[in-house]
């Protein structure tokens, strides 16, 4: 599996798609078959801004990593095909939740509760639209800033 939904076909790998309104992706939404679940245990976006460490080397971004309190495991919704490199996967995204916002104030992944998991597999189109929502920021928790590259946290 990679992560390019569109299998090399586009400028840049296509690891997260937004607008399923689009002709493109509603194509590929509109088919169940092209639909997934990605379970993750967190996520991180990069802080917008760097930070300087002190430690003599060139300030940097830090990382927030983000998690469902009430999930432990949860699945954010994605898209998957068979491209002539195998299978060609993408999550989808949507805007983002006042926790997240400060952050990454464009988008966060799609989180689904677990009751929704069904419809995101079988659903319509128009039902599936439906879940493209931010996930209750009361429902999550963000650690960091986190500089992996630097050993560890702030």
């Amino acid at each position: 599996m990679i992560w390019d939904v569109l299998g090399g076909k586009a400028a840049w790998p296509m690891t997260n798609v937004r607008q399923l309104g689009l002709p493109h992706w509603r194509r590929l939404a509109e088919k169940p078959a092209n639909r997934c679940l990605v379970p993750l245990t967190e996520f991180a976006e990069f802080t917008p801004e760097k930070h300087d460490l002190g430690d003599g080397k060139p300030p940097l971004k830090s990382e927030m990593w983000f998690s469902v309190t009430d999930q432990p495991v949860f699945a954010v919704v994605g898209f998957s095909q068979a491209t002539v490199d195998g299978s060609a996967s993408a999550m989808v995204t949507c805007g983002a939740n006042e926790l997240v916002a400060p952050i990454h104030p464009k988008a966060m992944v799609t989180i689904l509760r677990p009751e929704d998991h069904n419809t995101w597999l079988r659903g319509s189109y128009e039902e599936i639209v439906a879940l493209q929502r931010p996930y209750d920021a009361a429902a999550m928790a963000m650690l960091g800033p986190v500089f992996p590259t630097r050993g560890g946290p702030a």
